[in-house]
């Protein structure tokens, strides 16, 4: 079962903490317009000191992209973008499934060391390297 604080309250698990950040971050994207996400401040701090971009340089832009349907310019701004949302709204249902059924909500740790996300965050990491390659 879900851990208890003192007062008898179940306490969040990392994966549900992970998936309330992740559908937040869903949500500011809704919030966003397209129109304007181009040519805004630059927020990223590794791209601010080094003029690179970072692995998740672009997401911003590709979740925005995504949820209002533009999935071309989702996936020029960033290729992980969709799967990430696609993958945080996997993780918030079963997150709420384990909720109402009363059962232990999937470990992080256990998600984060299978071997499909070994090979996910290998790729996203050679992504990001020949990004940066391209712009030297």
């Amino acid at each position: 079962m879900t851990a208890h604080t003192d007062t008898g309250t179940p306490r969040l698990a990392a994966s549900e903490i992970a998936a309330v950040v992740g559908v937040a971050g869903v949500g500011v994207a809704c919030a966003l317009s397209p129109a304007g996400i181009e040519h805004g401040p630059i927020l990223c701090p590794f791209r601010l000191v080094t003029g690179l971009p970072c692995p998740g340089c672009g997401l911003t832009r590709s979740w925005v992209y995504g949820v209002h349907g533009d999935w071309a310019q989702s996936f020029a701004a960033h290729p992980f973008g969709l799967p990430m949302i696609a993958a945080i709204l996997a993780l918030a249902i079963t997150a709420v499934i384990c909720r109402v059924t009363r059962r232990r909500p999937p470990r992080l740790e256990r998600l984060l060391w299978n071997p499909v996300a070994k090979v996910v965050v290998a790729a996203w990491l050679i992504f990001a390297v020949v990004r940066i390659i391209l712009v030297i």
